[in-house]
């Protein structure tokens, strides 16, 4: 087990008083271990971004194991986009990557439950006729009024994902001033509107320049594609959005059961 000493913070080595329990006689590989401590070290905001690690051979020297082995864990996390190596300066947390449950669920909820410490900017909130698309996905007729939400949600200062919702015009009142203070769900159930279900579809596509230029990414970089349409208690489809995510920095996580 190897102890790191105090506290430092972007221009020192970041490790802080983190304890590092590396089992050596267990068949999972020390760079593995040490791999997943660090990053849930960095998931859980011990690490943050811009922290540095300081370079190889210190790291072998606090924590007793060869440069080798501290190589290929730290190379797993640049791989995942989590650390970058700096020249002159060391190896740095760049981000966490945001796992998200798939469940009906706030984006704003799960991001500050994992202490992600989010914040919004509102790019559009105003009313508009409903597309033939978002018109059939709220079960109301063609041209009725809806209110179109665009958002870009933050964590740590650094975009994550753009939100686009559409609501029935009727169905509250959405302040721009509360939207960027909390989430929208939250939100509908402080106006007395329970969510039960979801219908949803995950996929996959590149960014466009504009979306690049959102989101602090290169265009054509990956993004996560999600489409949801919700409902509350009576049935009545409430809620319908089209959000993209940066596939660097975001993850959907579930359970998977044998059907038996």
């Amino acid at each position: 087990m190897a102890r790191t000493g105090t506290t430092a913070r972007t221009a020192t080595a970041a490790l802080d008083s983190l304890d590092f329990a590396l089992d050596r006689g267990s068949p999972v590989p020390l760079y593995y271990q040490l791999a997943q401590q660090l990053e849930a070290a960095i998931e859980h905001g011990v690490l943050a971004p811009g922290n540095l690690l300081g370079n190889e051979i210190d790291l072998s020297a606090r924590l007793g194991l060869s440069r080798p082995t501290v190589r290929q864990a730290i190379q797993s996390l640049v791989d995942k986009g989590l650390l970058v190596r700096r020249r002159g300066v060391g190896t740095q947390v760049v981000h966490s990557q945001v796992r998200r449950p798939l469940e009906l669920s706030s984006l704003y909820d799960d991001l500050e439950a994992a202490g992600q410490g989010p914040t919004t900017r509102v790019v559009r909130n105003e009313r508009e006729p409903a597309s033939p698309d978002v018109a059939a996905a709220l079960g109301m007729a063609e041209d009725g009024e809806v209110v179109v939400l665009e958002r870009l949600r933050l964590t740590h200062g650094q975009p994550v994902a753009l939100l686009c919702n559409y609501l029935p015009a009727t169905l509250l009142d959405l302040d721009t001033g509360r939207l960027e203070s909390t989430g929208l769900y939250r939100m509908m159930r402080t106006a007395g509107i329970t969510l039960h279900s979801a219908r949803q579809t995950v996929g996959a596509r590149s960014a466009t320049a504009a979306e690049a230029a959102r989101l602090d990414e290169r265009e054509g970089a990956a993004l996560l594609t999600m489409q949801r349409t919700a409902y509350d208690d009576t049935g009545r489809p409430v809620e319908y959005g089209t959000h993209i995510y940066r596939a660097s920095r975001y993850a959907f996580d579930f359970q998977l059961l044998v059907n038996r």
